[in-house]
Order: structure tokens, then sequence, then C-alpha cells
């Protein structure tokens, strides 16, 4: 669970839903600093202002649902007032608490990492909001969907949300692929943490991949690529199904 002082994000999706403009600052590992504005067309998002490949993933959603990284609570409230089950987790307090106020029924203050079969039985993870990147690295993302397999029901999915790399012409990006090439990381694998006021993330793995290095992460897992949304953009979105 993250300290007030860490909880950026989620404060500053609690500003925007109260009416406070809101930013957030992303800072990586090698210094490179990226803004993004906070808004109802974001982390509040209604379905109607989804992106297409949003919509028309989250219609393969099936039974009872677990969101990774809720944020908002944009995911379960859509899928509450579909008539399914759904808990969303998220390691900021504050996202929870504009989750709740929001009117999502059920969640909890968990990291991706605190996952466990504790939770149930599920039929759907979702993993919206390039929330695959919370899978870190190459091995942890293997971990966790071994994990998630065990947690899921036989008609178990995954619909998820991945940035691809390589879908850039920025300097800085093709410089920091090399970077992390040379220490032995993934292209992809971002160190990153998220400012907000006077509030700061801890530094986190994050994780983009491309759809070859999907494929690639999820051989031995028990989980294979169902269908895919929008590849080749710079954001593509997932079903993954159960062996």
């Amino acid at each position: 669970m993250l300290k007030p002082h860490e909880d950026a994000q989620g404060q500053a999706m609690y500003d925007t839903l109260h009416g406070i403009r809101a930013f957030e600052i992303i800072e990586r590992d090698d210094g490179f600093i990226d803004v993004g504005a906070f808004g109802k067309d974001s982390y509040l998002a209604e379905f109607k202002d989804w992106s297409s490949q949003q919509r028309k993933a989250i219609q393969y959603a099936r039974g009872r649902v677990l969101d990774i990284g809720c944020g908002a609570g944009r995911c379960c409230l859509y899928l509450q007032n579909k008539g399914h089950e759904v808990l969303g987790v998220d390691i900021s307090p504050m996202a929870i608490k504009t989750c709740r106020e929001r009117g999502v029924k059920n969640t909890r203050i968990l990291s991706i990492g605190q996952i466990s079969t504790r939770l149930g039985e599920f039929d759907t993870i979702i993993m919206y909001g390039n929330n695959f990147g919370l899978f870190g690295s190459f091995e942890y993302a293997q971990k966790l969907l071994c994990r998630f397999h065990k947690l899921t029901s036989e008609k178990g999915r995954i619909i998820a949300e991945i940035g691809d790399p390589y879908i850039t012409t920025l300097r800085e990006h093709l410089e920091y692929h090399r970077m992390n090439r040379k220490r032995g990381r993934m292209a992809g694998q971002l160190r990153l943490r998220v400012r907000y006021k006077n509030m700061k993330t801890p530094w986190i793995d994050y994780l983009f991949v491309s759809p070859a290095e999907l494929k690639k992460i999820l051989k031995g897992t028990g989980w294979y690529l169902y269908k895919m949304f929008h590849p080749g953009k710079y954001t593509y979105t997932v079903v993954i199904d159960k062996k």
C-alpha cells in the first residue's frame, strides 16, 4: 500500500473527481520527463469515450471479474452495470477511495504481487490502462501469469492493454532501448515513477512489449493469445485465454 506522500496518481484521480485540475509527471530513470493531464476523458472516462479497441475487447469479459490496477474504477463500473461481480484492486488508497465514491461495490488495496487464490476464483482478469506493464519484467510476468492460471476458472481469460515500445521514432526512446539492452533488460522495460504536487511514487519497473515479445512471455504459462486489437499501434489490446 502506498503511503500518503507516495500516492501521486491516486491523489490526482481523486482531485479530478472533485473538479480540481490535475496532472501527472512521469519520470524515467534516464532523466526523461513526460507530463500527462488528468481529465474526465482518461481515468474517469465513460464507456462512450473509451478507445474503440477498449470498447471491443471489454465485451469478451465473462463471469466474475478481477480488475488489476483499477484506478478510478471505470472498468469496474461498466462491468458492474452489465451484471458482473467485480473486484477492483489497486496499490493506491486514494484510487480505491475514488472508486468507492464513484460507486464501485467491491475493492481492495493490493499490489499485483499480493494477488492470490485467497481472493477466490475469477473468470476474467482486466488489465486496462497499459496495466500489463505492472508485470515489470519478462521473468516476473511469467511467474504471475502462472499464479493467475491457478486463481482463474477453466474458462479464465485476461483482457489487457499493452504498450508497444517499438512504435516510436523519438531519439530519447530509441537511446533508452539501447541502454536497456546493454544492462541486460528488455528494451521496453522502463524504470519510472510518477509525481503530482509534492507526492512521488516509488520507482517501479514497468513493461512495454511488442506482440512478438508477448507471445514469448506467454509460452509455458498455460495462456495463449486469443485475440488482438490494433496491432501496430503504440497501444494495443489483447484477449488472452487459458489453454
